[in-house]
């Protein structure tokens, strides 16, 4: 996202303004994912998104009734924060590369994952929430 910012044209958005911006998205961002991280710690499950067979229970209270990926939407918004930030349009190009890059290899792996070993539990959970927002 540095990059492009530099690469591409900047928007005169005055410094304050742009930390304001920033500020919003990243605070939103990891209190979102840390809402979901905590959620999974209080549930005594894994929070390694490499091993989702691993998980010992779903999670579908507090924010994850809300989402089914608290943490990978943080994260976006923190990236949203920082193409606030930088206040160029391409970087904005960042967030969208990752929830396309994210879904692809992650989310959609962790939700066979989880059907297989939740079966109808979690075909109930995605059928009320949203995998995003």
């Amino acid at each position: 996202m540095w990059a492009l910012a530099r690469a591409t044209s900047v928007l005169e958005v005055q410094l304050y303004l742009r930390i304001a911006a920033a500020s919003v998205f990243i605070v939103a961002g990891l209190t979102i994912a840390g809402l979901g991280a905590v959620a999974f710690r209080n549930a005594s499950t894994t929070v390694n998104p490499l091993r989702p067979e691993s998980t010992s229970s779903m999670v579908v209270s507090g924010v994850y009734a809300l989402t089914r990926n608290p943490m990978y939407v943080g994260f976006a918004l923190v990236l949203v924060g920082w193409g606030a930030y930088l206040a160029a349009p391409a970087a904005f190009l960042g967030p969208v590369v990752f929830i396309a890059f994210i879904t692809r290899f992650q989310i959609i792996p962790e939700e066979r994952a989880l059907s297989a070993k939740f079966g109808r539990e979690f075909a109930e959970y995605t059928a009320k929430v949203r995998r995003w927002l």
